[in-house]
């Protein structure tokens, strides 16, 4: 796949010759980080190249408003996506705009998130935490907050989504599907810019033998509960599952078959998972390195759900949480789990800076830049501080300036799942837990599909009273 923009020239960092590492989707350990140290300063669009492939960036707020309007944009696949596709194939995230599963699936699975719905996750949610917080006061030492918050957001997508336990807080190592999850995730990334190298058919080749066996477990354990829920004699739609199984579309009745309710499967689960646990690590992050914001968290929790540590909010009470919203709202917008989309013209059209873009053309937003755009978000756009989202503050913000979630029709469909299963676990570790960080621990990040503290640990003591 090419992204020569019929030859257009946009700023290059001077000096650089293409490696790899230099684009998303690359071979390089973090590529974001790099290509976000490389284009620091090039303005709001700026390009780099591995080889012969070109990758375009948007960073600026005012261009990434305007590749945001639907009416002239849709998502398009990066190689890196591309290449995804042989993991996760026509699933939500990595479907072509025009393939029918797409649509299907999206009209199918909108009702697994509505109010009624997320009520019926709420009690799932509660009791995944309860076991994670179990395991901690068995524990000794401080905690690896990433693996943890890790298992606990898979046992909380697998349980509410498919009724599957994974049984992720009774093993010493994490289950069989996350490693087989990582390694055919990052096999995606390397094979992302694979057709602009030399040799590029070969090393593709050597990627899939080396991580066939990752492949195939993955896809025979998601054939294994398909057919498992395929066998039972009961009809139930209380889950994803459910619905993909047994629920027609509405119109025109059609279903999904058993290869694509896998690859939903696979979509809900990675990304399901690994995006609120991101989010999780990072908000925690920020908590521990701040004990004032850190008191202003335990003080809002302390007021909705008192003093007894062990209280459970209910559902009602989660969107009361404000405070903590704001938090997990500034750890997205300074490290966003999902941290890039892409988008394509629906038909040639030119940009307000004067590029053409034509419907095989495609550039990459990259969030953690447009999330520090300090025409948006001030001089001080690096610091972390809740307020930004205050209601006096968001007022007037340039639209489009904050998406975690995506834009469009192809944006996250989990969204207000991801929002409701953070703030709640937020609040009850919060109010059952003074949480202290290593002083001397810098913030690493680690990159796959998504964005994830690494080495990052915490000391959780358990809180007397609130």
């Amino acid at each position: 796949m090419q992204n020569d923009w019929s030859g257009q020239r946009f700023p290059h960092p001077p000096g650089r010759k293409p490696v790899v590492g230099d684009a998303l989707g690359s071979a390089g350990p973090t590529p974001l980080q790099n290509t976000m140290r490389r284009g620091a300063g090039l303005g709001p669009m700026f390009e780099l190249k591995v080889f012969d492939q070109k990758f375009v960036f948007v960073v600026g707020a005012e261009l990434a408003a305007e590749l945001a309007d639907e009416s002239r944009f849709v998502k398009g696949l990066s190689p890196a996506l591309v290449a995804l596709r042989e993991f996760a194939g026509q699933g939500l995230f990595t479907a072509y705009n025009d393939e029918t599963n797409w649509a299907l699936a999206h009209d199918l699975l909108r009702p697994a998130f509505t109010k009624d719905a997320m009520r019926r996750y709420h009690p799932v949610m509660l009791a995944a935490a309860q076991e994670l917080f179990d395991l901690w006061d068995t524990r000794e030492g401080p905690v690896d907050v990433s693996a943890d918050m890790t298992k606990l957001t898979l046992e909380t997508i697998s349980r509410t989504a498919f009724s599957t336990d994974f049984g992720s807080f009774s093993r010493s190592e994490p289950h069989p599907f996350i490693p087989a999850m990582i390694a055919a995730l990052k096999a995606g990334q390397r094979k992302g810019v694979l057709n602009s190298m030399p040799g590029a058919s070969l090393m593709a080749k050597r990627i899939n033998k080396v991580n066939a066996h990752h492949q195939e477990y993955v896809d025979s354990l998601l054939d294994g509960i398909i057919a498992a829920r395929r066998s039972s004699d009961e009809v139930d739609e209380s889950d994803l599952l459910g619905i993909m199984l047994h629920t027609p579309h509405p119109e025109t009745g059609a279903r999904l078959d058993d290869l694509n309710i896998r690859h939903q499967i696979l979509t809900f689960l990675v990304a399901g998972h690994e995006t609120t646990s991101g989010a999780l690590s990072f908000a925690l992050y920020y908590l521990s390195r701040d004990p004032e914001i850190l008191a202003k968290a335990q003080a809002e929790v302390d007021l909705i759900l008192g003093g007894d540590r062990d209280a459970e909010p209910t559902f009602e009470q989660v969107a009361k949480f404000r405070y903590l919203r704001r938090v997990l709202d500034e750890g997205l917008r300074l490290w966003p789990t999902a941290p890039a989309f892409t988008r394509s013209p629906r038909e040639t059209t030119v940009l307000s800076s004067g590029h053409t873009m034509r419907p095989e053309d495609w550039a990459i937003v990259i969030l953690p830049m447009l999330h520090r755009d300090p025409a948006v978000w001030g001089d001080d756009a690096d610091q972390f501080d809740p307020d930004r989202f205050l209601p006096e503050r968001s007022r007037g913000r340039q639209p489009h300036s904050y998406k975690p979630f995506g834009t469009g029709e192809r944006s996250c469909i989990g969204r207000q799942f991801a929002l409701h299963e953070a703030i709640l676990v937020l609040a009850r570790l919060l109010h059952r837990y003074d949480v202290v960080g290593d002083p001397d621990y810098e913030l690493q990040i680690a990159e796959r599909l998504t964005l994830m503290p690494k080495g990052f640990t915490l000391k959780m003591t358990p809180r007397q009273s609130a």
